[in-house]
């Protein structure tokens, strides 16, 4: 009988909380490391750096990184970031409590260029490898910057700005032997040069886990990247997530996205860090090399974006697809479609979704790995969901002038409330850039919450899930797009009277592609090599708009800003829309007309987007 009771308790259990004993065990890792981080800030502060130098004590020979082929031990890392840190010491170029700027591909000198001048107490600022000219001269303003740090590979790309960073007295060193461009220090002869004695800790120890350790860029409203501040308590915390999801020190992790992303830094060589493990890093992704990749280095766990893993699935199927160690795979933005084909083609992964913004003081894990879902809502997470009017881009209000809850299944406005336990350090540079992602009053006089500015919906379940963007950014090719850069760009030729930047979903792909409604001046015509020129020239691929609608007039809100709503919602196809539609042809260097046919194959999935 009381056989029989245990087991009617264990299937009446299993039906009414079938997530029971993964939420525990989950929340009791989560509890745990939150009481390392606790123990950290009480005693002596302990950073990512620290752990590296710890690992590479007590592991020195196990490789760290492999890069191309070549294996890193934590040794050689180690050695070379206190050679690099060394120079910089000599030359007295930098001193504690600067900010150096990186313009570096994914490499294993980006670690050692990151962690030697760490030693030195410096904070770094990661710069996107795809921004050029203004953008790039921007982002130092913004972090005050004072030294770049090159990649050989990169050094080109500065010759426009070049004397715009000397008048600024921004020095400028490349990771070359030689280096012919005026103004511009060799950095790989002078570290050859160094010793590799360690640092002293002092230089690298802070008295808060709340000071900055780096600024990573990201595009918001403001039309230019913004330099979100990264602590050493959110380095930390970004470092526990592989851990958290049961990685270990015998994975090995492959990392394909780009290193001045967080999600490759603080992640990925974070968690390789806290894991003591070792990470394969790609210096670009290739659906075609991926799983070769991953059987060649015994990859156990991958980190992705949404976009990456659609790219796995359009490959052609092969008979060995599922003759890989891969369990688990790490990221963010995966459709559902995308996920279920995933696991058809390359068998039962799983598929570990995170969502945080860079800058956002909130985080979600999906645990369970349900299809669909970023999170699941406990007592840890502080979130709120919000009513959101999409026509005039705000919180519904309601008649005291507070936000609105939504219903549990119906979709709301992320906010995340701001507080000591969760605090939001904003962007160096203006304050009024951080107070924009700051909503005030939102349920009651005096508090503070963080606007992620996306919506989701919670289902019965708790299990929190991802819909779409608001404001001024859309995502494409794992990118944010901000619509007022672009709009600038599309404002310099000369027959272009206004723009209006927005983002349209296109069939099979993540995210949402580039579009604008144009306004042409009068006595004008349209020039679509004009425009291509002009896009090509001043922004990066994945920012270009690849659909142009001509329009005789704007739409406009009624506090005069540009309505985006119904031209999202109409998208980009000439039968129901009557105005003129172009669309970005890089074979003939040009706009070209978009025409049904053209439609159809992008609709298809026949064109390269």
């Amino acid at each position: 009988l009381s056989l029989l009771c245990f087991s009617g308790f264990q299937v009446e259990h299993r039906l009414c909380f079938p997530y029971f004993w993964k939420d525990v065990f989950y929340l009791l890792k989560v509890i745990r490391y939150g009481a390392r981080l606790e123990f950290y800030k009480r005693t002596k502060i302990v950073t990512v750096l620290d752990r590296f130098v710890q690992q590479a004590r007590r592991i020195p020979d196990k490789p760290f990184l492999i890069v191309e082929g070549v294996s890193y031990t934590y040794r050689q890392i180690d050695e070379r970031s206190n050679r690099l840190a060394r120079v910089f010491e000599q030359q007295g170029s930098v001193k504690r409590g600067d900010t150096v700027a990186m313009l570096m591909s994914n490499e294993p000198d980006f670690v050692s260029v990151w962690f030697g001048l760490s030693k030195l107490g410096c904070a770094l600022a990661f710069l996107n490898t795809n921004i050029r000219s203004r953008s790039l001269l921007h982002c130092f303003n913004s972090c005050g910057a004072k030294l770049l740090v090159v990649g050989a590979d990169l050094l080109d790309t500065l010759k426009e700005i070049l004397p715009s960073l000397h008048e600024d007295n921004i020095s400028v060193w490349a990771m070359k032997h030689e280096v012919s461009h005026p103004g511009v220090y060799s950095l790989l002869d002078k570290i050859e040069q160094a010793s590799h004695e360690p640092m002293p800790a002092e230089l690298r120890s802070t008295t808060s886990l709340k000071t900055p350790l780096l600024y990573i860029f990201t595009s918001g409203t403001t039309g230019l990247p913004k330099a979100a501040v990264i602590t050493h308590l959110q380095s930390l915390k970004a470092a526990g997530g592989f851990w958290a999801y049961g990685g270990t020190a015998e994975d090995v992790i492959y990392t394909p996205l780009p290193l001045y992303h967080s999600a490759a830094s603080l992640v990925g060589i974070g968690g390789t860090i806290e894991l003591g493990a070792t990470c394969v890093l790609k210096k670009k992704f290739s659906a075609s090399q991926f799983w070769n990749d991953c059987r060649k280095y015994d990859v156990t766990i991958f980190q992705y974006i949404g976009e990456l893993c659609r790219y796995l699935c359009n490959q052609p199927k092969a008979e060995n697809e599922k003759d890989h160690k891969v369990y688990m795979g790490v990221g963010n933005g995966l459709r559902q479609d995308v996920w279920r084909e995933f696991h058809e083609r390359f068998g039962k992964i799983r598929m570990c979704e995170l969502y945080g913004s860079t800058e956002g003081n909130l985080c979600f894990m999906n645990h369970i790995g349900k299809i669909g879902a970023v999170g699941r809502s406990n007592f840890f997470y502080k979130y709120d969901l919000v009513k959101y009017d999409m026509l005039k881009e705000e919180p519904v209000k309601d008649e005291q002038g507070f936000c609105l809850r939504v219903k549990r299944g119906e979709m709301g406005l992320l906010l995340s409330k701001i507080s000591s336990q969760s605090p939001f350090f904003g962007y160096a540079g203006s304050k009024q850039l951080t107070e924009n992602k700051v909503l005030r009053n939102v349920f009651v006089k005096g508090d503070a919450y963080f606007n992620t500015g996306d919506l989701m919906v919670e289902d019965e379940e708790n299990f929190i899930s991802f819909k779409d963007r608001v404001g001024d950014t859309f995502r494409w090719k794992g990118e944010n797009v901000a619509t007022t850069e672009v709009t600038e760009v599309l404002g310099l030729p000369d027959f272009i009277q206004e723009a209006n930047v927005y983002g349209v979903e296109v069939p099979a792909h993540e995210g949402r592609a580039g579009m604008a409604a144009i306004i042409v001046r009068p006595s004008f015509e349209f020039d679509g090599k004009k425009l291509f020129e002009a896009v090509l020239t001043h922004l990066p691929t994945y920012a270009r708009p690849l659909f142009i609608r001509l329009q005789e007039s704007m739409e406009m809100t009624g506090t005069f800003k540009q309505q985006k709503f119904r031209l999202v919602k109409s998208g980009f196809n000439p039968s129901t829309i009557s105005d003129p539609l172009y669309f970005l042809d890089y074979t003939e260097k040009s706009y070209v007309p978009l025409t049904d046919a053209i439609y159809e194959s992008i609709r298809a999935g026949q064109r390269k987007l």
